[in-house]
């Protein structure tokens, strides 16, 4: 049933928070297997539950397992949702973030980059969401030594942090420090 389905899922999460990931991953792959056979592959509870049992394989670094999921979640997120979805330009930077700790970073330097272009469009340079996704590029720009790109995208995003949200907004603040 869903429910117990959702109370797995719960409990997987409180395992994650306290660092007992082994538990918390076999908890998320019955859940994942689960979902499946309960609403199919393409439902967006079995994409949610993929990212979660990606999210525990990232944690626990087991980043090829990780990679493979979310890999997978991006390709369906976008075939069944749609690319302009949410949930879809989330899937994006859960990918860019795994290909960054497995070191892949001109993978995850284009999915960053895709991900401010698509988050731009869509929701606009306003969005939090866009200025977050700023926020990473300009982060892994900076962690590959492109300083002056870096520069100017922690720049432009103090300047619309503090136009957009305010001066004293723990984002905005954030900013300051980048």
């Amino acid at each position: 049933h869903p429910h117990t389905l959702t109370s797995r899922h719960n409990l997987a999460v409180a395992y994650h928070d306290a660092g007992r990931l082994n538990e918390a991953m076999t908890l998320q792959e019955q859940n994942l297997k689960d979902f499946k056979n309960l609403l199919g592959p393409n439902p967006p509870h079995t994409l949610t539950s993929r990212h979660n049992l990606a999210n525990a394989y990232q944690a626990a670094g087991r980043l090829d397992e990780a990679i493979t999921l979310y890999e997978q979640n991006l390709k369906d997120s976008t075939r069944i949702l749609g690319p302009h979805h949410p949930d879809t330009l989330n899937a994006h930077l859960n990918l860019a973030y795994a290909y960054r700790e497995a070191g892949r970073i001109d993978e995850a330097i284009a999915l960053f980059e895709q991900n401010l272009e698509d988050r731009t469009r869509i929701l606009g340079p306003d969005h939090p969401d866009t200025l977050a996704s700023r926020h990473n590029l300009a982060n892994t720009y900076r962690e590959m030594g492109r300083l002056d790109e870096a520069i100017t995208l922690h720049q432009q995003n103090l300047e619309d942090s503090i136009h957009i949200l305010g001066p004293h907004h723990p984002h905005t603040l954030t900013s300051r420090h980048n």
